[in-house]
């Protein structure tokens, strides 16, 4: 079917069944206009796949960002390391067990070293108010 565009690389978190992982692969035929799904599971104890790399170099970033965001590893790839998080992160932040509200980091020098609240803040609209109008984060006097 000639599929030569790999649209994207996306990952779930099956938290609490066996296997855990789910991937999936967005790949796309341009001269025959076909699209593709496909769903691979992988296990906890193992959370590696085999790259893809070598076949759709979009892969690259894909998979990275799965790495880093998931903790499944694909082995071949040539430059796996993080790449939204800092080297070092001990997490994985969209897997369904961590925190919603974060963790707390103990590293020196870093902007945001608690944990950030989830609502209010000078840009974002307030939870029940009285209606949409004093919700609205422009129309707040920000000293308040």
């Amino acid at each position: 079917m000639g599929f030569d565009y790999l649209v994207d690389i996306s990952s779930v978190d099956n938290y609490g069944e066996d296997p855990r992982w789910t991937v999936i692969y967005e790949l796309r035929s341009l001269a025959n206009n076909v699209e593709l799904r496909l769903k691979t599971d992988v296990s906890e104890e193992k959370s590696e796949l085999p790259s893809v790399l070598g076949v759709w170099r979009t892969a690259n970033w894909h998979e990275r960002e799965i790495y880093d965001m998931m903790g499944i590893r694909f082995s071949g790839h040539p430059d796996l390391r993080r790449i939204l998080m800092w080297e070092g992160y001990p997490y994985f932040p969209l897997r369904k067990d961590f925190p919603l509200a974060g963790k707390p980091t103990d590293l020196p020098g870093v902007a945001f070293t608690q944990i950030s609240p989830m609502e209010g803040g000078p840009f974002v609209t307030l939870p029940s108010s009285a209606d949409a109008i004093s919700r609205e984060p422009r129309v707040r006097n920000p000293e308040e």
